[in-house]
């Protein structure tokens, strides 16, 4: 069986740097840091659990950035 390949490289960022933000200049900051996929969600979103890597998740209230994670 061949060996599992390691996981891509995330890149080093602050999640927190994204609380505050209006939604539309987060997720500009988060591509142009590298960030391949970011997904921005209401409260309470319904949402599939497994770790995406390179993924950046922003929960967003009135246009806000109030939460960010990874995966």
């Amino acid at each position: 069986m061949a060996p599992i390949p390691p996981p891509p490289a995330e890149p080093e960022d602050d999640l927190q740097s994204y609380v505050g933000l209006p939604v539309d200049e987060a997720e500009e900051r988060a591509r142009e840091r590298g960030w391949s996929t970011v997904r921005s969600l209401a409260p309470g979103s319904v949402i599939t659990m497994e770790y995406r890597y390179g993924r950046l998740n922003f929960e967003v209230e009135g246009g806000t950035v109030r939460r960010s994670w990874k995966g």
